[in-house]
């Protein structure tokens, strides 16, 4: 089977492949997912101006595995979910985030499996981007889920908090089509590097997770596997 071949095949562009191609702004999809009745807990407000300078930050970052039982504060993780794709600027038009993302559409969404953090209780919620917010999608510890869905790697279970991210795809396409598939992951990249650097500006150490078992994560965020799904993870706690 060559489906990664066919895939870098036919999404590439051509000039010939951009001719005659329009936008349908009527029916363009929603630039946030919304959980309407969920319990919503505002986070505080992250530093936005302090902070390690970046290059020591760089020469620090590692993939760290071992975590100890310390508990993560609630500080701690409103400011690497701020770096991931919080609200940096807000026009009359537009509101910039932390991340970059193709054409301005944001198509990745975050979910935070809480497996011990200060004033949460475990579960698993969704970063509520317009008000620095999480919004509880189901309680329960999931960190032995994720472990499992991710090839054994108990990083996930011993993690102060996992950072889920999956694709709303179809806000992509709507404007890229398949190429939409190529920008998905790119954007993935800038917010998991983003939340590694804030992470050990937090004191904290994390681990990207990509080998995982779809369908038993996105079991475990509630994705439908087909419009919305999983593409990358994070771990994150203090260090051994």
């Amino acid at each position: 089977m060559t489906y990664g071949d066919d895939f870098q095949r036919l999404s590439r562009y051509s000039r010939h492949s951009l001719e005659g191609r329009s936008l349908d702004w009527e029916n363009k999809p929603p630039l946030y997912k919304k959980y309407p009745g969920a319990e919503l807990f505002r986070l505080s407000e992250p530093d936005r101006e302090g902070g390690a300078p970046l290059n020591g930050i760089l020469q620090k970052r590692r993939s760290v595995r071992n975590y100890n039982s310390a508990v993560a504060s609630e500080e701690t993780l409103s400011q690497i979910l701020w770096a991931t794709q919080g609200i940096t600027l807000s026009t009359d038009y537009h509101q910039f985030r932390a991340s970059p993302s193709a054409g301005g559409l944001f198509p990745v969404e975050t979910y935070c499996a809480i497996n011990k953090v200060e004033g949460f209780k475990p579960g698993i919620y969704h970063y509520q981007v317009p008000y620095h917010a999480l919004a509880l999608v189901k309680e329960g510890a999931f960190g032995l889920d994720l472990a499992r869905a991710a090839l054994g790697q108990k990083m996930l279970r011993d993690a102060d908090f996992n950072l889920v991210w999956t694709a709303m795809i179809e806000r992509s396409k709507w404007k890229y089509e398949q190429r939409a598939y190529r920008y998905i992951y790119l954007d993935a990249g800038h917010i998991a590097q983003n939340a590694a650097l804030a992470a050990v500006s937090c004191g904290l150490g994390s681990c990207q997770v990509g080998a995982f078992f779809d369908e038993e994560v996105n079991r475990v965020i509630d994705a439908d596997g087909e419009q919305e799904f999983a593409i990358y993870m994070s771990s994150f706690g203090k260090p051994l």
